[in-house]
């Protein structure tokens, strides 16, 4: 697979709002005087594209299970890896993802929401986080703040992780999976969007690591075993608005989940919880961590009343500062 990712990040942000943004500014053009709608409607068409989730589509007799928030490309991890994480201090890095069932058969109702479900389990993914950052991807001159991989460095656009023991499976064998599941790949979306090559050679072999079907039951999705304690949970989820004791319940489950089967290992599972909220003592892998206050940084900068948004270059005091790890610059690549 050969691949053009220089300047470019579109698989690990949330850059959809760059299409509107232009596209109100074409409209501006227009109401001038200026561009022509095609360019416009050709935009929208691509906005569209960019906003269908990674593997969900459905077809005209079957709909499509829409997660509950809006992140158009979230990173699926497996039970494994949450608990590298963990291992590592960085359980303030990930987050879980529900979605609506296609049918009320298939799903529990919780918070006044179809949730998706297996045995009457409601079912979720694990991820990493996606702050604020300011970033400007494909070839823009002026930053602004978009949802951007807790680990993506936004000076340079690269993973801090790349190719370590954290670097995610999904991150590694992507854009593999979508290729060989026939769908769309970011590249593809942003050479549709920007312009440019990014994908240079969609040679493929058939990829590992897939977990589709009930493969995917504990080993990659996970199933909650008491909908009850939901109470609250989706709905903050649907608003992006979780907390840690939220985010602290779910990916215990996703730790404690046994691969091939819905079971959930109590032992496991309040060992993971303790990992993520501490002891009563605040004894907490976390605190060494620099994701955490990281986090809690990009949101304070967002946040500031004046709107403006800082150089990239700011990711040295917020992170690298905070231990995070360096990334290697673009030359040291060619």
């Amino acid at each position: 697979m050969k691949l053009d990712c220089e300047d470019c990040a579109g698989c690990c942000m949330d850059w959809q709002s760059l299409l509107e943004d232009d596209a109100e500014s074409i409209a501006a053009r227009d109401a001038d005087g200026g561009a022509g709608r095609d360019d416009e409607d050709g935009r929208n068409a691509d906005r569209q594209r960019a906003r269908e989730p990674f593997g969900e589509r459905g077809d005209e007799h079957e709909p499509s299970r829409e997660p509950l928030d809006d992140d158009t490309n979230f990173v699926p991890l497996t039970r494994d890896e949450v608990r590298t994480f963990l291992e590592a201090g960085m359980g303030a890095a990930l987050r879980p993802r529900f979605w609506h069932a296609r049918t009320e058969s298939e799903g529990v109702d919780i918070d006044g929401r179809t949730v998706a479900a297996v045995a009457g389990r409601p079912v979720f993914f694990v991820g990493p986080r996606k702050p604020p950052k300011p970033v400007a991807p494909f070839g823009r001159e002026e930053p602004t703040w978009l949802p951007t991989c807790v680990f993506l460095d936004p000076t340079t656009l690269q993973c801090r992780i790349h190719g370590g023991d954290l670097y995610p499976d999904e991150c590694r064998a992507y854009p593999e999976h979508n290729l060989a599941l026939e769908q769309e790949t970011e590249c593809e979306r942003v050479e549709s969007a920007f312009g440019g090559d990014r994908l240079l050679d969609a040679d493929h072999d058939d990829p590992g690591g897939l977990l589709l079907g009930s493969q995917a039951i504990g080993a990659k999705l996970f199933c909650h075993p008491r909908p009850d304690d939901l109470a609250g949970v989706v709905d903050r989820a649907a608003a992006g608005a979780l907390t840690r004791r939220d985010r602290a319940e779910l990916i215990a489950v996703a730790a404690a989940s046994s691969p091939g089967t819905p079971a959930v290992s109590d032992h496991h599972y309040e060992l993971a919880k303790t990992k993520v909220l501490g002891t009563d003592d605040g004894d907490s892998a976390d605190r060494e961590s620099w994701v955490g206050p990281a986090i809690r940084d990009w949101y304070q900068r967002y946040r500031e009343p004046d709107g403006a948004v800082p150089s990239p270059t700011v990711a040295d005091a917020v992170e690298t500062d905070r231990g995070a790890p360096e990334t290697p610059g673009w030359d040291a690549l060619e």
